[in-house]
């Protein structure tokens, strides 16, 4: 018995070693992992400082030399080459360029008044003080790495560029997540469902969630979805290519959104009823009801729907928690019907879905034509 107890006491021990020595093991591993992370993001910063230097050594140059613009290239050939001998690869002309680009972008921005400090955008302890001729700019912070400031440079809109920006960093958006909210017109969307104020908000602190309407942008684009817009497809194609692409459609979705059900079911005077998508916004702290609708919109639509916004709001959501915000995703919607059905105050919202991208262009059109008929009331006024 003596030495049965003190094989247990060895074993004992034995396991209390195991799991001490595995708890310190993740704690160190953890902070290594950190640490790696924080040199890598400090690596990528720095290299972007760089670039942007090297894009105000080539201005300088051409400003001081005055070159024409076929000597500019002749020079830049010239240092190209004597940069990869030196330094290796990624100092090719387009390379060199594009670093130029970069300078004269952000240098831009700040000087008129753009100002990156004032955002939510936080210190990353790398700055520089940039000289511009005359004048001294004030320090400009960089928190995305080269490749993502290089998809930016091809955003022309000064507001947009901002806005993607802030974006990307505050959601963490890999390189091809950024591109694809540039392609589908994130921003020109957000600002169509928006006020003018808001509209200025987008690119000064990225999008704001802080009412059901800020999570509303027209269309939703769901091209990742696979479905062809010419094809016959019905509401359960759709909604199964939506759960098959979830992080992608939580994503479009916008700021805070979780996913808890598909097809949630409650059942009501013995009668079941299915609600296609059940989403939660964290920022909100609110249920999000969606729902998939083929054909027009109908008011019959908007009635069920305002049906599981109030058995959620009685039932479902908790005393600290907002009301509930229903959403029915449909291909074509009437604003007229919805408002002369739904009373004012109805947290229900008919939202377009295009299983395409937008044509950027009609969508920068019509937001540039929204921004003129605000600055003619504004005159008028």
């Amino acid at each position: 018995m003596m030495m049965e107890g003190k094989n247990n006491e060895i074993e004992r021990n034995s396991q209390i070693v195991e799991a001490r020595a595995e708890q310190l093991a993740k704690r160190i591993e953890a902070l290594v992992v950190e640490a790696r992370q924080k040199i890598a993001s400090t690596a990528n910063v720095a290299m972007v400082y760089t670039y942007f230097e090297v894009g105000r050594y080539i201005i300088e140059d051409e400003q001081g030399g005055k070159l024409r613009a076929e000597y500019g290239k002749g020079i830049l050939k010239g240092v190209s080459a004597r940069l990869t001998a030196s330094l290796g690869k990624g100092w090719s002309v387009e390379n060199l360029t594009a670093m130029r680009k970069f300078y004269v972008l952000y240098s831009k921005s700040v000087t008129n008044g753009y100002d990156i400090q004032e955002t939510e955008i936080p210190t990353t302890g790398l700055e520089i003080q940039i000289e511009n001729r005359n004048h001294r700019l004030r320090n400009h912070q960089f928190v995305l790495t080269w490749s993502h400031y290089l998809i930016l440079t091809h955003v022309s809109n000064p507001e947009a560029r901002r806005f993607y920006e802030i974006e990307a960093y505050k959601q963490q958006w890999s390189k091809r997540q950024l591109q694809r909210q540039i392609g589908s017109g994130l921003y020109e969307r957000l600002a169509l469902s928006r006020d003018k104020d808001e509209v200025m908000r987008l690119a000064t602190e990225g999008q704001v969630v802080e009412k059901p309407a800020d999570i509303i942008k027209d269309p939703l684009v769901l091209e990742f979805c696979g479905l062809k817009p010419e094809a016959s497809y019905s509401e359960t194609d759709l909604e199964s290519a939506i759960i098959s692409r979830l992080q992608d459609f939580l994503l479009e979705m916008g700021k805070g959104f979780l996913f808890e059900a598909r097809q949630k079911r409650f059942t009501f005077e013995e009668r079941h009823f299915y609600i296609d998508l059940v989403l939660y916004n964290r920022l909100l702290q609110a249920y999000v009801l969606v729902d998939l609708k083929m054909d027009d919109l109908t008011h019959q639509d908007l009635g069920q729907m305002q049906m599981y916004v109030n058995y959620y709001d009685r039932y479902v959501k908790e005393d600290f928690e907002k009301p509930t915000i229903g959403i029915l995703l449909c291909e074509r919607k009437n604003d007229a019907l919805v408002e002369l059905t739904l009373p004012e105050d109805a947290n229900i919202y008919a939202q377009q879905y295009a299983l395409c991208l937008p044509e950027k262009a009609l969508l920068q059109q019509k937001l540039r034509e929204w921004i003129a008929e605000f600055k003619n009331q504004e005159d008028e006024e």
